[in-house]
């Protein structure tokens, strides 16, 4: 349950929509749900985080997949599941057919409003800018995150420093917003780029993208961590969904402090 659930709950008791017994039910849930395969479904973390449980996929075998989706969904729930193989994820997109797989990001998503097929390249307060065509993966894992946390992100894809020029017709809406998530492999540069150019705190992600010496991303995470640009955190590699919820709760702690 998040935040806005619960507010709507009481309003809904207030309003007489809703008996004593069924909000009492509704709020008494265990902190967490044990399943019996495993896994402990976090019911209350959207109440105290404001991020709602998101189920990460790999390692998972498809029957504790396909419990903790029935479960979240069987409590009107949205699901998130993230770091799936194409495997797992049509396993599940077949098991539930109401959802949806995405194969590029590897997520799989059920009564939310994910849309990946046509992602917003305009102004908004979280703009994701990816360097390459190939950290495209991770740049959609971050964009998929925030809509399903309840932001609509923009998009900015392949302006990485091999042809800087790319960037700059962009830049005007990118200096608009309020947090920028950069997703970067090869020599991690494009952060530092940003952080020079443009007034907002970003958060860069390293992807595994490059060759030899990329080191599986250590190469561009290391660049962002001594990048002299000032203004840059820095998640761990290829954690779109990490980046994403630190620019969520970025955005949310502003407006609940402008409101």
């Amino acid at each position: 349950m998040q935040r806005n659930e619960l507010a709507q709950l009481l309003q809904d008791l207030l309003d007489g929509h809703t008996s004593m017994d069924k909000a009492m039910e509704r709020i008494g849930l265990e902190p967490y749900l044990e399943t019996g395969q495993g896994l402990n479904l976090d019911m209350r973390r959207g109440i105290r985080t404001g991020i709602p449980e998101v189920v990460f996929g790999a390692g998972k075998s498809k029957k504790q997949l396909f419990t903790a989706v029935k479960h979240l969904a069987g409590r009107q729930q949205k699901v998130l599941v993230t770091r799936l193989g194409a495997d797992a994820g049509n396993a599940l997109a077949q098991e539930f057919p109401e959802g949806r797989y995405f194969e590029v990001p590897g997520l799989f998503e059920l009564n939310s409003s994910i849309d990946l097929d046509h992602p917003w390249n305009g102004e908004a307060e979280a703009m994701i800018i990816s360097a390459g065509g190939a950290d495209l993966p991770v740049a959609l894992e971050a964009y998929a995150c925030l809509e399903f946390f309840g932001h609509t992100p923009g998009l900015v894809s392949d302006v990485g420093v091999a042809g800087l020029h790319r960037l700059f017709p962009h830049l005007p809406k990118i200096s608009k917003a309020r947090i920028l998530i950069v997703i970067a492999g090869m020599e991690g540069a494009l952060p530092s780029v940003l952080a020079g150019l443009c007034p907002v705190p970003i958060v860069g992600v390293p992807t595994s993208v490059g060759y030899g010496t990329s080191l599986n991303g250590i190469t561009p995470m290391l660049a962002m961590l001594t990048s002299c640009a000032p203004g840059i955190s820095v998640v761990n590699i290829d954690n779109g969904f990490g980046a994403a919820c630190f620019a969520f709760k970025v955005l949310s702690r502003q407006r609940a402090e402008s409101s």
